[in-house]
C-alpha cells in the first residue's frame, strides 16, 4: 500500500477533490497493476487533510506509476494552486490482510 497526505485551505477542499478525481485518481487507476485507491478528506478548522492510499500488485507497478524513486510523491500541474502543505515522500506498507 502506498500512502500520501496533503493539506488545502478548507474553502478549497471541494475544488481539490474534483481536481484529484480528474488527475490523481485517473493516474492511479489507469496504471497497470493498480489494485484500488481510497481518497479521503478530513476537515479540521481552516484546513482540510487529504489522505490517499493505493494498493499495488508489485513494486514494478509502483515504479510504473511513480517513476525511478517510488518514495517520492507524484504531483500534478495545478497542485501548487491548492496545497498549502504536502508530504514530498510517501510511505509504503506491506498488506498482510484485507477484506
Amino acid at each position: 500500500m502506498r500512502v500520501w497526505r496533503g493539506w488545502t485551505r478548507a474553502e478549497d477542499a471541494v475544488a481539490y477533490e474534483e481536481y484529484l478525481l480528474s488527475t490523481g485518481y485517473v493516474g492511479y487507476t489507469s496504471t497497470a497493476g493498480n489494485r484500488g485507491v481510497c481518497f479521503t478528506r478530513r476537515d479540521a478548522g481552516d484546513r482540510s487533510e487529504f489522505l490517499l492510499t493505493s494498493l499495488w500488485e508489485s513494486w514494478e507497478a509502483i515504479h510504473a506509476f511513480a517513476g525511478q524513486d517510488p518514495s517520492r510523491a507524484v504531483f500534478y500541474d495545478e497542485d501548487d494552486r491548492f496545497l498549502v502543505e504536502r508530504e514530498l515522500t510517501v510511505t509504503h506498507h506491506e498488506v498482510f490482510a484485507f477484506a
